[in-house]
């Protein structure tokens, strides 16, 4: 008798023959064992390190002062123009929503490892406004807490907050005008009790900080609310 194991492989071959996943950098096409990154990219990965050190790192540092966070990470260097920001571009602007949860999902597994999600509660993406929502299809940090949320076991909240309104990409805008351009954005919806939870603000890519900053001061208005981040992308300013 043919075992499950051996009808997994068959008909995860045969779907790979069919449809074969590509690389999200490189665009090679990826093995069996292989997830969004070719073991080439994943092995060339910037990665930050910080889930081993996660409450004194550059990206917690860049919070100080602005919110109170109990811990953050993300698990690359981000570069706009790099090679590796092609696979942000194509999670946000090619239609590639799978990227977002396998890469979730992925670096889930990596920093559970370090106890990282330990005490989570509950996991809130950072909202897009229902406009860039239709546009795009989708939100790709949503997609990226599901990704966690598989591989983890906790939930994804996302209907705690709502983007109110938006005036324009933060992409050119210097610190300051990114604190501005999102200043009372966010929303805490009034039925949601959130009290006492320690909740994992999540977004793809922190720069400033300043959305991610919003949002949790939001989330924060709840009481003995307790706030953690995470991105797949941390660049400087």
């Amino acid at each position: 008798m043919t075992s499950q194991k051996t009808r997994i492989s068959f008909w995860q071959r045969l779907f790979d023959m069919v449809s074969p996943k590509a690389c999200g950098v490189c665009g090679r096409r990826l093995g069996l064992n292989e997830e969004v990154l070719c073991g080439t990219c994943n092995l060339h990965l910037a990665r930050t390190g910080h889930a081993s050190h996660p409450t004194d790192n550059e990206m917690a540092k860049a919070f100080w002062g602005r919110i109170s966070i109990e811990k953050a990470a993300a698990l690359f260097h981000y570069q706009p123009q790099s090679q590796t920001a092609r696979l942000i571009y194509n999670l946000k602007y090619h239609g590639h929503e799978d990227f977002g949860e396998r890469m979730g999902e992925m670096t889930a597994r990596e920093f559970d490892e370090k106890g990282f999600f330990e005490g989570i509660d509950g996991i809130i993406p950072v909202p897009l406004t229902k406009g860039r929502q239709r546009e795009r299809g989708y939100n790709q940090s949503e997609r990226i807490a599901r990704g966690i949320s598989h591989a983890t076991g906790i939930p994804v909240l996302d209907c705690i907050v709502v983007r109110k309104n938006f005036d324009g990409s933060q992409t050119d805008k210097h610190r300051w005008q990114r604190n501005e351009n999102v200043e009372n954005v966010f929303q805490l919806r009034p039925d949601q009790d959130i009290s006492g939870k320690h909740l994992l603000v999540v977004d793809d890519i922190v720069t400033s900080g300043a959305t991610v900053c919003a949002c949790a001061k939001e989330l924060q208005r709840a009481e003995d609310v307790r706030i953690s981040v995470f991105s797949l992308g941390f660049t400087k300013t």
